[in-house]
């Protein structure tokens, strides 16, 4: 429960605690992105090699841990499979970031713990020893921040305010002007001065999000105790409309759970593609030399910058005629867009003579964007207009803790990069993508009939 301020329309057309939480994002994902356009080239560049992976405390027990069900693991498989748990761990902790703050600490408290505890992990990732340490705060971090800051958002507005799926929007550009700017600073500082200064600048962005959330805490809802919270919680059940809501909530969840597993291989095995397979040289007369692979990953923030006002143009466009898909079905089309993109890797395995052109890549986060921003911001509003409101901060955090299981995925899915033809991996994750694409659009058949029907 929060008390949303007076919603004056002063951060284009909406709350000024909308400009808060969207700088806030920015740099809170410059600082979780800059460390993930590194750790996977970290790892099989450097840390694992022999005389440094025995040094790193802990290493070989998880290493023994996850060959239990996986196999031999050395190496980029084994890079990718600890990637994979890295972030689908850090994307599980939401639920109980989401439960801390409803039920103990609230949102204010929890997010600056997790910001902190973030920060002190970044930091930590100088020190090789400390490794899974360093990952472990960021994991703990991340649960705690991330689900609150986003809902958030939504308490910036009163129950059925139109523009709430709006702001979610200007909301998720801020997170990409962070993982825009991310792998060029990050990654530049990796490449010619170390591996630390760039997991260090990482830090520098955590508490520059910190700061400024601090900063802007005046322009946010005030919140009600957490104990008045539990208390409103207790004095009623959720009726039978809001039990299929929420039921409806954690299908579509688990659902989209194939869509992250395809679409996060853009900082495991499609960065392996960018340094190892694709021609990154260039020569502009003035200047000529090698765009470091991490780069790369900027391509994805790039294209969301001038994709987004498109495509909300067009959904409002659709809005107008009565013909905007319902948000589950827009999910269903962005699971499409993903599969189309890993097929142009395909493609762009099958044809190629020695090293890819870049404009593979480019073309590939045209598809890839566009399927994201068809599923991710739709899926926050979705849990944010859905969500019986004492359950606000938890579906928000079920939302991202679908990142788990489909991040294991990924990096179960990445082992076999070394393993098969590359033309083949990228068919492989094109058809785990259309998959999703055939559930989400049979489930939104059945939300639209048995859940929105009946509210």
């Amino acid at each position: 429960m929060s008390v949303t301020p007076d919603a004056a329309r002063d951060f284009l057309g909406h709350p000024r605690g909308l400009a808060v939480l969207f700088a806030t994002e920015a740099w809170e994902r410059f600082s979780y992105f800059g460390n993930a356009a590194l750790v996977v080239l970290y790892m099989t560049k450097y840390l694992l090699e022999p005389g440094r992976f025995e040094a790193v405390l802990g290493l070989e027990a998880v290493k023994a841990a996850l060959e239990l069900p996986f196999g031999r693991l050395e190496g980029q498989p084994l890079a990718s499979q600890l990637f994979g748990f890295y972030t689908g761990l850090a994307y599980f902790t939401p639920v109980l970031g989401g439960l801390v703050a409803d039920r103990l600490l609230g949102r204010r408290r929890t997010v600056i713990i997790g910001g902190l505890l973030m920060a002190l992990g970044h930091f930590m990732m100088a020190f090789e020893t400390l490794f899974l340490v360093a990952l472990s705060l960021l994991i703990v971090g991340i649960g705690a921040f991330k689900p609150n800051i986003s809902s958030e958002v939504g308490a910036l507005y009163a129950p059925g305010d139109d523009r709430r799926d709006r702001a979610y929007s200007i909301f998720y550009l801020g997170i990409n002007v962070g993982a825009f700017l991310a792998p060029l600073i990050c990654g530049t500082l990796a490449v010619h001065y170390g591996w630390h200064y760039g997991f260090g600048a990482a830090g520098v962005g955590m508490l520059v999000s910190l700061g400024i959330y601090l900063a802007g805490a005046r322009t946010l809802p005030r919140e009600a105790p957490p104990s008045a919270v539990a208390g409103a919680r207790a004095e009623r059940r959720l009726d039978a409309s809001e039990r299929r809501a929420v039921l409806a909530l954690i299908a579509t969840c688990a659902l989209v759970t194939p869509f992250w597993a395809a679409y996060d291989q853009q900082s495991n095995t499609l960065l392996l593609w960018a340094e190892d397979f694709t021609d990154r040289s260039v020569d502009l007369g003035f200047w000529r030399g090698e765009i470091p692979s991490p780069w790369f990953l900027a391509l994805n923030p790039l294209m969301i910058f001038l994709l987004t006002p498109l495509i909300v143009r067009r959904w409002a466009e659709q809005g107008r005629r009565g013909s905007e898909l319902f948000p589950i079905s827009k999910m269903a089309f962005g699971c499409l867009c993903v599969a189309l993109a890993n097929l142009v890797m395909a493609a762009a395995a099958g044809v190629a003579v020695g090293k890819a052109s870049a404009l593979w890549l480019i073309v590939y986060f045209v598809l890839a964007t566009t399927g994201e921003l068809y599923l991710a911001p739709v899926g926050l509003a979705l849990m944010s207009k859905l969500a019986p409101a004492p359950m606000a901060s938890l579906m928000m955090g079920v939302w991202f803790a679908t990142t788990l299981p489909a991040d294991i995925l990924g990096g179960f899915l990445g082992g076999f990069w070394s393993r098969m033809g590359k033309a083949n991996f990228f068919l492989m994750i094109a058809l785990i993508a259309a998959l999703a694409s055939v559930a989400l659009a049979v489930a939104s058949r059945i939300v639209q009939r048995s859940v929105i029907g009946n509210r």
